[in-house]
């Protein structure tokens, strides 16, 4: 058994499962931080399924790229648990599981040759990304982008690509043409961790307890709100 940590993005959820299924989700209210929620839906999640830490078999978590804050609520959250139970811990690209999503719930959209853009927004017009095949392959690395209108230019002239995920709403306006396609009902869970978390568990891909840190992918910075000069002018 696989406890499954979501915090990458505003979605903050938990999920248990094992080899062949997801046995459980909990989410935490919309609008609720994730630093109030996190622990709390995971001990409700566990204690429906009168399931302990020790009972489990690693601890999973979504490590990135997404939000800054969020990533180190869930990480350290995930840190915690399989430190003190003794489990292996384990660290999921979150656009990885994004993907495996995807190909989870939507299978009539998995035509021969169609490729899969998951995207996560960032700050501006910059989004996370990465693109993969149907069947999960990556073909394109992970990264932070700032989109234009040449944008994936080099997929799109010869592939249908579909682009989904909280930061695919800013683009639609500015990638075009035929082969590009936009999925507005797909928002992240922990349960889509599921196949990355059993797949990273049988090969043993285990992270440092210790040392372990999100992908932050770049750095944070920091803003300070106006209110904190009240004479500075506008």
């Amino acid at each position: 058994m696989i406890l499954c940590i979501e915090t990458a993005t505003r979605v903050c959820s938990a999920a248990l499962c094992d080899e062949k299924r997801v046995h459980g989700v909990t989410e935490a209210p919309p609008g609720m931080s994730h630093a109030a929620q996190l622990t709390v839906i995971i001990q409700q999640l566990m204690k429906e399924y009168r399931i302990t830490a020790t009972d489990l078999d690693a601890v999973a978590v979504s490590k990135g790229p997404g939000s800054y804050t969020g990533l180190r609520i869930g990480v350290s959250a995930a840190k915690g648990i399989a430190y003190g139970a003794g489990r292996p811990l384990l660290g999921i690209n979150t656009l990885a599981a994004m993907c495996s999503g995807y190909i989870s719930r939507y299978p009539e959209d998995l035509q021969p040759g169609t490729l899969l853009c998951p995207m996560i927004d960032a700050r501006r017009m910059e989004v996370y990304n990465a693109v993969f095949a149907v069947d999960g392959t990556q073909v394109r690395e992970t990264s932070a982008s700032i989109v234009d209108k040449d944008s994936f230019s080099e997929f799109l002239s010869e592939h249908r690509v579909i682009f989904f995920g909280n930061g695919s709403g800013k683009c639609r306006g500015i990638i075009s043409g035929t082969n590009a396609f936009f999925r507005d009902d797909f928002s992240l869970s922990a349960s889509y961790l599921h196949i990355p978390s059993v797949n990273a568990m049988r090969n043993r891909q285990f992270e440092d307890v210790a040392y372990f840190e999100p992908y932050y992918l770049k750095e944070f910075i920091a803003t300070i709100p106006k209110s904190f000069f009240p004479d500075k002018p506008e």
